[in-house]
C-alpha cells in the first residue's frame, strides 16, 4: 500500500544508498547496492535483482513509504518493479553515503592514474611519466573526480589539466614480431591481451610473425612478459 512504512526504525539508518527519479511530480526511489547500480548504468553485465536490496518502489526509501502503483502505471505504463527499476537507474539519480561516495572516488582516481600511466608519455623521453608523479601532478592542477562517472570518459579532460604542469600526451607503438614455433602459441595471448594485432601470418613450421600496436607506456612490461616465455629469442622491430 501507498504510504506504508515498511521498515523499523533500526532498518531506516542502514538504507541510505538509493536511486532516484522525479517524473511526473512524483518521485520513485529504490534502494540500491551501489557499486552493482553504478555497473549496470554503465551496461556492465549485471542483474537487476542484485543491484535492489529490496525489490520495492520507493516514495521515500529513507522512511520505507511504497510508491503508489496507480502512479506507477500511470508514469511508467507498467507497475513491474524490476523494469521501473531499471529506468530509475538509468534515467535518475545514484546517491550513496559520504563514506561510500569516497571509496568510490579513491578508486576513480587510481584507476584513471594507471590509464594515463599505461597510455600516456613523457613526449621529451618517450617513456611514461611515474605512477606518484602522475598522481602529484593531479594533486597539483586540483583535478576533481567524478565518482559516479566512467574512469575512461574523465581521462580527456584530466589529460587538459595536466598538460600546463607536465609534459604528457597519449602515444602507441607498433611492433613487427618473429616468434618460434615453440613458443608462439604460448605468446599470443599475451600479444592480444596487451595490445591490438594489425597482422598475423603463421609459417608450415608454426613460426609466428605478427604486427602490433601497444600504449607506450606498455613496452617495457610487454617485452618483460614475452621474453620470459620465449627465454629472449624473440626478434622485434619498431615499425612506424
Amino acid at each position: 500500500m501507498p504510504g506504508q512504512n515498511i521498515f523499523d526504525k533500526e532498518q531506516k539508518k542502514e538504507h541510505l544508498n538509493m536511486a532516484k527519479l522525479k517524473k511526473g511530480g512524483t518521485t520513485f526511489e529504490i534502494d540500491i547496492d551501489p557499486d552493482l547500480a553504478i555497473a549496470f548504468r554503465e551496461g556492465k553485465d549485471v542483474d537487476i535483482k542484485d543491484v535492489l536490496k529490496a525489490e520495492k518502489i520507493f516514495a521515500d526509501a529513507k522512511k520505507g513509504m511504497l510508491a503508489s502503483e496507480d502512479k506507477m502505471q500511470e508514469l511508467f505504463e507498467t507497475t513491474n518493479i524490476l523494469e521501473i527499476a531499471k529506468r530509475i537507474i538509468k534515467e535518475g539519480e545514484i546517491q550513496v553515503t559520504a563514506e561510500h561516495r569516497e571509496k568510490l572516488r579513491e578508486e576513480k582516481r587510481k584507476r584513471i592514474i594507471n590509464i594515463i600511466h599505461v597510455n600516456a608519455i613523457d613526449p621529451k623521453t618517450g617513456i611514461p611519466h611515474p605512477l606518484t608523479r602522475i598522481e602529484a601532478a593531479i594533486e597539483e592542477a586540483k583535478v576533481k573526480i567524478d565518482e559516479l562517472k566512467n574512469a575512461e570518459e574523465q581521462v580527456e579532460g584530466i589529460m587538459k589539466a595536466l598538460r600546463p604542469i607536465i609534459p604528457i600526451k597519449f602515444d602507441k607503438k607498433k611492433f613487427q614480431l618473429e616468434i618460434k614455433s615453440n613458443y608462439a602459441q604460448q605468446c599470443i595471448g599475451t600479444i592480444k591481451g596487451m595490445g591490438k594485432v594489425e597482422r598475423q601470418d603463421w609459417d608450415n613450421e608454426g613460426n609466428l610473425v605478427c604486427v602490433v600496436e601497444i600504449p607506450a607506456g606498455l613496452s617495457e612490461e610487454f617485452f618483460d612478459k614475452l621474453n620470459s616465455i620465449t627465454h629472449g629469442t624473440i626478434n622485434s622491430k619498431m615499425v612506424k
